[in-house]
């Protein structure tokens, strides 16, 4: 779920980053403020504000309703796309491993950005572990990842590739 946004959102190019980070750095701050999490995102297009989002953990019991996935999941919904061509995506702190990988598969054109990981790590947000889980082998990380072999495995993708009309992405 987007949030609406007030007044209008058409701003001049060369003032864009700053303006839309400040955006988003308020509707961060007024997410604190109506109990959520620190975090807000914006996908922007031409100029314009196309979604907006704010982290929704807590309020909806998503561990993966952070600010960036909300934002990026109501942009693609407005434009009837699974990826963001030719959009920027603006947030208020350096997106964390999972967003990361949304970001990536959204394929915005950039991403801008205000506070660090470190300054997320100061307030309790450190993702720092996430990074090193991920350089592990699958079942030596914190929360084991065990493959199970099995002949039917690979049936998903052979499906796939045998799928004259799938969509690539």
């Amino acid at each position: 779920m987007g949030i609406a946004l007030p007044g209008s959102c058409t701003l001049e190019t060369e003032t864009m980053p700053n303006s839309f980070l400040l955006q988003t750095i308020e509707l961060a701050v007024d997410n604190v403020r109506r109990g959520g999490g620190p975090f807000a995102a914006m996908v922007v297009r031409g100029g314009a504000v196309i979604a907006a989002g704010v982290n929704q953990v807590t309020r909806a019991n998503d561990p993966t309703a952070h600010a960036e996935v909300v934002a990026i999941r109501e942009a693609c919904r407005v434009l009837g796309a699974f990826q963001l061509a030719g959009c920027d995506l603006y947030t208020s702190c350096e997106p964390c491993p999972m967003c990361l990988g949304a970001i990536y598969w959204a394929r915005p054109e950039r991403v801008f950005f205000a506070a660090t990981q470190k300054d997320a790590a100061a307030a309790g947000f450190d993702d720092e572990f996430i990074y090193r889980e991920i350089a592990l082998p699958p079942e030596s990380r914190r929360i084991p990842m065990l493959r199970v072999e099995d002949e039917a495995a690979a049936r998903p993708f052979e499906a796939w590739l045998g799928n004259a009309a799938r969509t690539k992405y």
